[in-house]
C-alpha cells in the first residue's frame, strides 16, 4: 500500500479525482491511498495565491502525521506566479518541514512535474491552454521559458474563481486546442492547471493534433511514479504515461 500526501487548495476539486483515476487505472497492481491537507485559497488572484504559499509548511507538518510515502503539492501557478525556479524552493522548505517532522518522504510539485514532464517527452516547443486571466497566463509563460522551452501560442480562458474552474467541462478542451497555432510545437500542454479538468481529453486531443499531449496532472503522475520508483505507465493519459517514455 502506497501513502501519497497532496497538498491543495481548499477549493480543489480536481487533483483528488484526475490523480488517484489515474494510478488506480494501472494494470500493475499496485494500490494507493492519498491522504490531502488544504491551504485557503478560493480566487486565483496574486495575493491569494501568495497567501496559500504560506499555509504550506503548515498542511505540511499535518501530513508527515500520515507518515506518506510521498507528497505532492498541486497548485501550479501559485508557485510559477512567484518567478522562474520558484518550485525548487517551494519543495525544499517542504521537505525541511517534513524532515523536522520526521518524514522521509520524497517531495514533487506540480510545477516541477510539468518541467520534469516536458523534458521526458524532449520537448523544446510548446502550446498550453491555461484557465487563469492572461496576466497569470505571462507569468505561467515566462517561468517555462526561463527553463529553456519555447512557448509557441497560449490560450487563456479567463476564469478567476477556482471553483468555477474545477467545473469546467474537460471535453470542451477538444474546441479549445482548435484556437491554437501549433506550429513548430512539438507537444501540447492541455491544462496548465490541477485544476482544470482535462484528463478525458487528453488521448483523443493527442489523436487529434498529432502530438504529445500532457497536462499538470498527467505530469505529476508521473513525477510520483517516477520517485517511488514504479513505471510511469496509465492507459489512456497521454505519451508521457504511455510507459514508453
Amino acid at each position: 500500500m502506497t501513502h501519497i500526501g497532496l497538498i491543495v487548495p481548499s477549493s480543489n476539486l480536481t487533483m483528488e479525482t484526475e490523480l488517484p483515476r489515474m494510478l488506480h487505472a494501472r494494470e500493475d497492481g499496485d494500490r494507493f491511498v492519498f491522504h490531502s491537507a488544504r491551504a485557503r485559497m478560493q480566487h486565483v488572484t496574486p495575493e491569494q495565491l501568495r497567501a496559500m504559499n504560506a499555509q504550506a509548511e503548515r498542511a505540511a507538518a499535518e501530513l508527515a502525521d500520515a507518515r506518506p510515502d510521498i507528497v505532492a503539492t498541486a497548485c501550479l501557478v501559485a508557485i510559477m506566479a512567484q518567478g522562474p525556479g520558484y518550485h525548487c524552493t517551494a519543495e525544499d522548505s517542504i521537505r525541511d518541514t517534513l524532515r523536522a517532522e520526521g518524514s522521509e518522504a520524497p517531495v514533487v510539485s506540480s510545477a516541477g512535474a510539468l518541467l520534469t514532464g516536458l523534458g521526458a517527452l524532449k520537448a523544446r516547443r510548446i502550446a498550453l491552454i491555461t484557465p487563469y486571466m492572461k496576466p497569470l497566463t505571462a507569468k505561467v509563460v515566462d517561468y517555462i521559458q526561463d527553463a529553456g522551452i519555447e512557448v509557441v501560442d497560449a490560450l487563456s480562458l479567463e476564469v478567476p474563481d477556482n471553483l468555477a474552474v474545477g467545473n469546467l467541462d474537460p471535453h470542451d478542451l477538444r474546441d479549445h486546442w482548435r484556437k491554437l497555432n501549433l506550429t513548430n510545437a512539438d507537444a501540447l500542454v492541455l491544462s496548465a492547471c490541477v485544476q482544470m479538468p482535462s484528463l478525458p481529453a487528453i488521448q483523443p486531443v493527442e489523436q487529434e493534433a498529432g502530438l504529445p499531449v500532457l497536462s499538470a496532472a498527467t505530469a505529476t503522475a508521473y513525477s510520483i511514479l517516477t520517485q517511488l520508483g514504479l513505471s510511469p505507465a496509465v492507459p489512456n493519459a497521454g505519451a508521457l504515461l504511455s510507459g514508453k517514455v
